[in-house]
């Protein structure tokens, strides 16, 4: 990451409320808290937001067929995201949503006027085609074989003369800030996609539609025919939530937003729509935008027609928060499509969690405890066992930074596999001169290992620290 300060103010996308959560924000919401309690433990005044976008012509669809209200129906749906939000263990700061009048809209109409002011704004009659899937105008080349590739679906063709934002103008400085990593986009392959789509030349952009056609939304200011569309209504909130409205001291201490965390389905959006967003209105442009992958199941993209689809909320009552984020980490690639499937679920909790972790601190405290050693906090090993320990410290913190989540992880789990043969080959059971020291030592590394694992399984690292210090052994895991 660059341009350390010391700040750290991290986002994840704000999801749609037109159905409940799926496994892909779960994914997204704990890549993100990794990185907020990792730059926490480092001593950063750090922000965390997440939040949801709740206007648009989908929700009022969906709201309709169920004889809702679209403020009633999304605020049902809100609640499952702050459940899932609260079930991941998740350190989020606040939590922005796009229908609240008094927090989000000030700063949205803020925007829009300074795009009018700028003269960045202006209203043309034009016909598009608008995929209702993605709620968004696309092009040609957007397409394949004439359909969305993300919704399978022919866009519809249509008539409107509605605000546009003059996108163009600011073609040549993204691409420059962008080849410069001025804005870095990781990992490479989705900046090398961004690039390649500026060097196409952009179009400018429908930032409004017709309040007949998209009534539930933010009124445009001065023109209560139209109302804002979902790139400056939902794109604004990483601001709206610091008060730009006002610009006071949350908004100057923590912008520009450190990491903007993203799935690969909205990369241009971010890459290119908000950045000219802000190039317009004058503000600095985030400094990474860290974009992940998609999750299959069993090879194939999730559909309810399959029944495929993985539900958070399943996983989570069955197996508990830190194995769910454990293979969410460990199991998908960071920045690239994963798959998941329960049998490798299960075969990575068995293995890592209940085997690997779970063993060696059942092992390490219940032989302290039978031999009667305690662990000393201002006690250090032996050199060997330090550098070992400050080694994996060290690697973690660059993978870490570097966003290689899944690798971080598979080097703390090389420190217990290293563990678990120091103590093979010592045989800590059998009287010897240096067993109280290969006990300690055993402990030393454990406690170790809370501290690794505290960004990663909050929870598991607490319980680790606990049975540590009491010497009190628990299973951590029970085998599935």
């Amino acid at each position: 990451m660059n341009k350390m300060s010391d700040k750290f103010y991290i986002t994840t996308s704000i999801a749609y409320t037109n159905a409940p959560p799926h496994i892909g924000f779960a994914l997204e919401l704990v890549q993100a808290d990794l990185l907020a309690r990792h730059k926490r433990k480092k001593g950063k005044e750090t922000r965390f937001l997440t939040g949801t976008d709740e206007h648009g012509q989908k929700i009022a669809k969906k709201a309709k067929e169920k004889g809702m209200k679209p403020k009633d129906f999304v605020d049902k749906t809100v609640a499952d995201f702050h459940s899932l939000v609260d079930g991941l263990n998740i350190s989020n700061d606040d939590f922005i949503r796009t229908t609240d009048r008094e927090k989000h809209w000030p700063s949205v109409k803020k925007v829009w006027k300074k795009l009018d002011k700028n003269n960045d704004l202006y209203k043309k009659k034009y016909t598009g085609y608008y995929c209702v899937g993605c709620e968004a105008f696309l092009t040609e080349r957007d397409l394949e074989d004439g359909v969305c590739p993300n919704h399978d679906k022919a866009p519809e063709k249509v008539e409107e003369e509605n605000y546009f934002f003059k996108l163009s103008d600011y073609e040549e400085e993204i691409q420059k800030m962008i080849s410069e990593d001025e804005v870095r986009i990781i990992p490479d392959s989705r900046k090398n996609e961004v690039l390649s789509f500026l060097s196409e030349g952009v179009r400018d952009i429908s930032v409004s539609r017709s309040a007949d056609k998209l009534e539930w939304g933010i009124p445009v200011p001065g023109d209560e025919s139209q109302k804002m569309y979902v790139w400056v209504d939902a794109l604004s909130n990483y601001i709206s939530a610091l008060n730009y409205a006002e610009e006071g001291e949350k908004f100057k201490k923590f912008w520009p937003a450190d990491v903007h965390c993203i799935g690969k389905d909205i990369t241009r959006f971010h890459c290119v729509i908000w950045l000219g967003i802000l190039l317009a209105i004058g503000l600095e442009l985030p400094r990474n935008i860290f974009v992940h992958g998609f999750i299959t199941s069993g090879g194939k993209k999730m559909s309810k027609s399959i029944g495929n689809v993985v539900d958070p909320f399943e996983l989570l009552e069955k197996y508990g928060t830190d194995p769910v984020r454990y293979y969410l980490l460990s199991g998908i690639p960071p920045a690239g499509d994963g798959d998941f499937t329960i049998e490798k679920f299960e075969n990575k909790y068995n293995s890592d969690l209940a085997d690997g972790l779970g063993n060696l601190l059942s092992r390490s405290v219940g032989l302290a405890t039978k031999k009667g050693v305690e662990f000393e906090k201002g006690r250090k090993p032996g050199s060997k066992i330090r550098k070992r320990v400050k080694k994996t410290e060290k690697e973690v913190d660059e993978l870490v930074e570097n966003f290689e989540f899944k690798k971080a992880l598979e080097e703390i789990w090389d420190l217990i596999h290293f563990t678990d043969g120091y103590i093979e080959k010592k045989r800590p059971w059998e009287e010897s001169w240096d067993q109280e020291k290969v006990i300690f030592e055993t402990l030393y590394i454990c406690y170790s290992l809370h501290e690794l694992l505290l960004p990663f399984l909050p929870g598991t690292a607490k319980k680790v620290k606990k049975q540590i210090e009491s010497g009190k052994s628990k299973i951590l895991f029970e085998k599935l």
